[in-house]
């Protein structure tokens, strides 16, 4: 039997756990997410290689979400990705995970550009959304 898709978080500090408690708030347990979080007493050679110990058990069709575009987590994520054939993305947020968690969860399988467009899309000037809402109500 083939494992499901895995998702790792790879944060400064790792508040991306606290994003997973969201996530079970809405879908219940996500046993197939886990982090590997940057703290600040870790050097880069060390961090590589904690992330790498992960990323070599992650099962095909997994997906890797880091923070900040250009940080530490996305350049370990970006060469691990490279090297493992595994889709990174930048710009967690709670959208995106929750559409990859979806996915798992309900099919078992992993859309990875469902899951980039969810956290695209999530990004929204709110009282604009609002207004232009209330506008066409008229």
């Amino acid at each position: 039997m083939e494992k499901k898709p895995q998702i790792l978080l790879l944060t400064h500090g790792g508040w991306g756990m606290s994003l997973v408690q969201g996530v079970k708030m809405i879908l219940g347990s996500v046993d197939f997410v886990k982090e590997t979080a940057l703290l600040p007493e870790m050097t880069l050679p060390e961090y590589m290689e904690l992330v790498k110990a992960e990323v070599e058990k992650l099962p095909e069709g997994s997906i890797i979400l880091t923070d900040v575009f250009g940080g530490t987590t996305t350049n370990v994520a970006a060469k691990l990705g490279r090297d493992f054939n595994l889709k990174v993305y930048s710009g967690l947020n709670e959208p995106m995970l929750l559409a990859a968690c979806s996915d798992i969860s309900f099919t078992g399988s992993l859309n990875p550009e469902d899951v980039l467009e969810a956290g695209q899309t999530s990004v929204k000037d709110v009282v604009e959304e609002v207004l232009s809402a209330m506008r066409k109500e008229n």
